[in-house]
């Protein structure tokens, strides 16, 4: 178990790791991050922060000799910084970065694990694309490969006329046939460093324009009859990548049983419901998985549960939200507010 008053470093600095760092604290421990410049919200809630690019040697030596452990708050983290870090030192292991980086790679090891991802193709040109709707057909979405999120380098094609006309840009990409679906729901799992693994209620989410726009609990009948064949594929990935903290696995609920749709070796946007509506929030598990203590109960402790996001200026009025009973509040604390950004989230819960 990481002593009381040890640091912790998180690569990142946005809410996510914002939200970390509080529940670190919380426990007793110290955090510093580590991001390029940017709107490093997390800064403000961290006992000092290192703003240096991804690929600064030294200033990566300074931050981990810092540091007794050393996790991450997002995705996109470079898979040779986190190798930076010594193997005993960073948790999750980088190769669950490596896997999720690479959405064919992703699909494929998901795949091997005996789970469903939908029908995919390969896309390193234009004449793959058109091949991959006439055998796959349309619609479907054109997706980067590599980064891109809450909608970002991703193109919807609804014809072989959309395909022959999309300018795709100069990086590996992969084409998703459609999915027909009910609802969407994620999994949410913790990983102790002894592999125990604790599941969160999964929760019906909804997006609007590629954006999580809100999750509810309970997520209805379309989702609770799919969630444990989702659980054994999330337990599986968590396993075979010797997974240390939380983990998300995002899904679609269909008539054939749930399909997946990608994976966050992260703490996730629809677990945010946590904080208030469980025993334990999945920012306080990841911190006690990462630094070896007992994991904590995962289990709901309201009858209902709605989280919403805060996009772009909603969040100029979002006070007055709290008239209503039993809401809380979350501001990011960014300082830019523009279209479709993430500013903060509310909670309802209705107790029973």
């Amino acid at each position: 178990m990481l002593k009381r008053g040890s640091t912790i470093g998180i690569l990142g600095g946005g809410q996510l790791g914002r939200m970390m760092a509080v529940a670190a604290t919380q426990l007793g421990y110290r955090c510093i991050g580590y991001s390029p410049e940017g709107d490093n919200v997390a800064a403000e809630v961290c006992e000092d922060f290192f703003t240096n690019r991804w690929d600064d040697q030294a200033a990566l030596a300074a931050f981990a000799a810092r540091c007794d452990v050393v996790t991450w708050e997002f995705e996109n983290v470079p898979v040779a910084t986190a190798r930076a870090f010594p193997s005993d030192k960073i948790f999750p292991d980088p190769k669950a970065l490596e896997t999720a980086q690479d959405r064919l790679n992703e699909k494929r090891f998901i795949e091997g694990l005996g789970g469903k991802p939908a029908a995919y193709a390969k896309i390193d040109s234009q004449s793959d694309l058109e091949a991959a709707t006439d055998r796959l057909g349309a619609p479907g979405i054109v997706k980067t490969r590599r980064d891109g999120y809450d909608g970002k380098g991703q193109w919807r094609i609804m014809s072989g006329r959309d395909a022959a006309a999309l300018k795709l840009p100069d990086v590996p990409a992969i084409y998703e046939g459609f999915v027909e679906f009910d609802a969407e729901f994620s999994v949410i799992l913790v990983r102790a460093q002894d592999g125990e693994i604790r599941f969160w209620d999964s929760s019906r989410n909804v997006h609007e324009s590629g954006v999580l726009a809100a999750s509810y609990l309970p997520a209805g009948e379309a989702v609770e009859p799919q969630v444990e064949r989702a659980r054994k594929l999330a337990g599986q990935v968590a396993d075979a990548l010797g997974y240390v903290g939380v983990l998300t696995l995002e899904f679609f609920a269909t008539h054939e049983g749930p399909i997946f749709n990608e994976m966050a070796p992260r703490v996730h946007n629809s677990g945010h419901w946590t904080i208030e509506g469980a025993a334990t929030s999945q920012f306080e598990n990841h911190i006690r998985a990462v630094a070896g203590l007992p994991l904590g109960d995962t289990r709901t402790t309201a009858s209902a549960v709605d989280m919403r996001n805060i996009i772009g200026r909603d969040i100029e009025g979002a006070h007055a939200f709290l008239a209503d009973a039993d809401t809380h509040l979350h501001d990011y604390g960014k300082s830019e507010v523009r279209e479709g950004r993430k500013m903060g989230h509310l909670t309802r819960l209705t107790r029973a």
